[in-house]
């Protein structure tokens, strides 16, 4: 009877020691990435997007606008010898010159030319298209009225844009006024001229600027 007992037991040893080879257990590279993963921080919020700043509104125009140009007013030739172009300007208006473009401004009124390159002649349509988003993004405020093609005293066309802007902040008041403008668009061998005349929006310049915008001739 003794050696039955100890038969018994020496199989219920041997079966408790097969129940515990079957079961899964966790090896230390488990616990340690669990603890890992635990431990890791979470991912950032993302940032709150800040709001665009309205755009720049119309201001007002003058009541009494500044900016006529004199019927006695001089009118001097203004000639590029590296835009190879010329112009009829006021006398005595300050100019500031910058490779091929030029700038005369007196107080609030003013005058530009810049060349760029361009492989066709404008036309109205592609002036719609590819000049006028440029004012409006250079510009403040821009509001156009009216695109238009032109004939010249010299025969050749010219594509003018009528618009409207706000100058820029005085640096002392930090006042602005609102501006008449229009450029005219001259081409010739790839190159494309754009003349702007611009000053407060009311003031009467429409014969002196004919006289500027007629004096523009290719060198």
């Amino acid at each position: 009877m003794r050696i039955l007992r100890i038969c018994a037991f020496l199989v219920l040893a041997a079966a408790s020691l097969a129940l515990l080879a079957g079961c899964p257990q966790k090896t230390a590279s488990t616990t340690a990435s669990q603890t890992a993963a635990s431990a890791k921080p979470a991912a950032p919020a993302a940032p709150a997007q800040q709001a665009l700043p309205p755009p720049e509104q119309p201001v007002p125009p003058e009541k009494n606008p500044p900016g006529d140009i004199p019927d006695t007013q001089v009118f001097i030739k203004y000639a590029s010898a590296a835009g190879k172009y010329e112009l009829e300007v006021p006398e005595g208006w300050a100019r500031t010159e910058n490779g091929t473009d030029v700038e005369f401004v007196d107080k609030l009124d003013g005058i530009s030319v810049a060349l760029t390159q361009s492989a066709a002649a404008p036309t109205v349509e592609s002036v719609q298209q590819e000049q006028v988003p440029v004012l409006q993004q250079q510009g403040r405020a821009v509001e156009v009225q009216e695109v238009k093609e032109k004939a010249m005293p010299v025969g050749a066309k010219a594509v003018y844009v009528v618009y409207t802007s706000n100058s820029a902040p005085d640096p002392v008041t930090n006042k602005q006024v609102r501006l008449d403008n229009v450029t005219y668009y001259f081409y010739r061998d790839g190159m494309l001229a754009a003349l702007t005349l611009w000053a407060p929006s009311g003031a009467d310049n429409v014969d002196q600027w004919k006289l500027i915008s007629e004096s523009f001739r290719w060198m």
